[in-house]
């Protein structure tokens, strides 16, 4: 079974660039740009991934952000992480990153969608992984902020697909950000955002309802209720579950007790993704692996997943069906 999701061909499609950020390329960023960061050795930075909430996560999320300054270090960031994608036959992948986290240190937008996006096509030329952008708005800012983040894009938008909402979800609802994605909408940003992570069902009503997003990044707190569920499988709205993710977090308990399957069962697509694999203990495959194993998913289940991965990605039709016809041969020879 291991060896059948290493070589199954997939998508990954709730991914954090900065989460991507590994101790020993942060500490040859920080280096190279002589920025002093308090852990003398990568072996103790390695250490100080270990969390018991959201917050605790972002904490050194942040800290690890502040050595990405020129646009070298986010070409750095996002090529090491599109290898990654290579070895893992990642074949499509759809990149989350934060301007404001950038751009609040003097960073310019410029400086970081053009690094991004160079690796970007660099990687597709290279490495034959196809990527876009999703531009993702910090929600514990201000919708003000988020506005400003809109206005400097506009320059690169022809770089950028989609807009998303992350950052620390609790106290900070989508309908705090409705007029930011409406207008985000009308630039022609295809609106996503994190919901039912820490948040409960309601903050998934309003991702829906009120920003009116074509895919749901987490949800796992959909479950709450049942109308809920029955209306996410009515629009056929995706789920990005992020099974590791869910763990270091403590959103989960146990992978032995993640509602992915039960979430499978009910008719909710979901598909499976890493989030933020420096930190979280793994990339896509690892949480194939691990939440295979966990919940003893069959192989037509696994396929299934990836099959979701192309469906619901942001990518063209007739893309879609490329990557399909090759998902379907690979499986249909084993």
């Amino acid at each position: 079974m291991k060896l059948f999701i290493e070589n199954l061909p997939k998508a990954e499609l709730h991914l954090h660039i900065e989460g991507t950020l590994e101790p020993h390329l942060l500490f040859n960023i920080a280096q190279r740009n002589n920025i002093e960061i308090p852990y003398n050795s990568v072996e103790e930075l390695a250490k100080a991934y270990n969390f018991n909430c959201l917050q605790d996560f972002l904490d050194i999320y942040y800290q690890g952000a502040n050595v990405l300054i020129y646009e070298q270090d986010f070409y750095d960031l996002t090529y090491s992480y599109l290898e990654k994608c290579a070895e893992q036959n990642v074949k499509h992948t759809e990149i989350m990153f934060d301007p404001q986290t950038h751009t609040t240190r003097g960073i310019s937008f410029e400086t970081v969608i053009t690094g991004i996006s160079n690796a970007c096509e660099d990687a597709k030329l290279n490495l034959g992984v196809s990527s876009l952008l999703i531009m993702s708005y910090l929600r514990h800012l201000s919708e003000e902020d988020a506005f400003k983040t809109l206005q400097e894009s506009l320059p690169f938008k022809d770089k950028i697909t989609a807009v998303g909402l992350d950052s620390s979800e609790a106290g900070n609802p989508p309908s705090k950000f409705i007029k930011v994605f409406e207008a985000s909408v009308n630039e022609g940003y295809i609106p996503l955002a994190h919901a039912g992570e820490e948040g409960d069902a309601d903050y998934v009503w309003e991702a829906i309802d009120l920003l009116g997003i074509h895919r749901i990044d987490h949800g796992n707190n959909c479950l709450q209720d049942e109308n809920l569920i029955a209306d996410i499988i009515d629009r056929d709205l995706a789920l990005t579950i992020c099974p590791l993710s869910n763990t270091a977090l403590k959103v989960v308990d146990d992978l032995n007790n993640h509602p992915l399957k039960k979430m499978m069962d009910l008719g909710l697509k979901v598909t499976i993704n890493s989030d933020d694999p420096a930190y979280f203990g793994g990339h896509v495959n690892d949480n194939y692996v691990a939440i295979q194993e966990a919940l003893n998913l069959s192989k037509e289940e696994v396929y299934q997943i990836a099959k979701n991965s192309f469906q619901y990605s942001l990518l063209h039709f007739s893309k879609k069906q490329e990557y399909l016809v090759e998902l379907d041969a690979y499986f249909n020879t084993k």
